[in-house]
């Protein structure tokens, strides 16, 4: 019979692998604000949630203040680092407003991590005193993150549409929280439990908004591409007209 302890090794194992594709979910919307050379309407505000969110576990993870979780912040210390690329990017493309907006952000997440950091080190003597703090803080910053596609879930229901709504991050999103949430019963850790099961009720929400607007979806963007090309005859019927009227003013 397989021990409790392997049982959830291994499925961290697969919580690591699904939340490692979670982070690399938004490569194709990265891909479209490049091509675009504009963010549009995507909000930064994911990228931001999860930035704060995998600081706070990574250091929740920590051999000095959560021992044997070695699982819980070698996956948080990675996606810290993909999430900071994002935000990089997303710079990059942004207007000044935005990007004004998105430093001011990041900057207060870096001092709220640090004071955190030295607070805990210097004031919690115990793993479990250490263990607890940060948890309870873990939990409130992973319930943002899962519940920072609430704005684009407005959106979506607002205009109809599901295009600034990514299906790959909405899908990782909820096999993420469906896998945390097994992780965190074997070995029953409120901290995880708490967060990743409303994660998994957001990511099932984001999945059924998607499938009652993708439809609708698709109508819109068939409309949009059929304006661009009547618009694109009109100009090119128009050329020739305004070149044969200066050709008779001039003769």
């Amino acid at each position: 019979m397989v021990s409790a302890d392997a049982a959830r090794t291994v499925v961290g194992i697969i919580g690591n692998l699904i939340s490692f594709f979670l982070f690399l979910s938004p490569v194709p919307t990265f891909v479209r604000i490049w091509k675009k050379g504009s963010v549009e309407q995507y909000s930064p505000v994911p990228y931001l949630a999860t930035l704060i969110n995998c600081m706070v576990w990574t250091l929740y993870g920590l051999p000095i203040v959560h021992p044997d979780s070695t699982l819980v912040w070698t996956i948080n210390g990675s996606g810290t680092v993909i999430e900071v690329v994002y935000i990089i990017l997303y710079l990059i493309y942004s207007d000044k407003k935005k990007r004004l907006m998105v430093v001011l952000v990041v900057a207060v997440e870096i001092i709220f991590i640090g004071v955190l950091t030295a607070l805990v080190l210097t004031l919690a003597h115990t793993h479990t005193k250490r263990s607890l703090i940060v948890g309870i803080i873990s939990i409130a910053f992973n319930i943002m993150m899962y519940a920072a596609p609430l704005t684009v879930m407005k959106l979506v229901i607002t205009t109809k549409s599901v295009e600034y709504m990514p299906f790959f991050l909405s899908f990782a999103s909820f096999a993420n929280g469906l896998a945390w949430t097994a992780y965190a019963l074997i070995r029953f850790d409120p901290f995880i439990t708490i967060p990743n099961g409303l994660g998994t009720v957001f990511g099932l929400a984001q999945l059924l908004l998607y499938a009652t607007y993708y439809k609708s979806t698709q109508r819109q963007i068939a409309e949009r591409k059929g304006r661009e090309v009547n618009l694109s005859e009109v100009t090119i019927d128009d050329e020739p007209k305004k070149i044969g009227s200066h050709t008779n003013q001039n003769g």
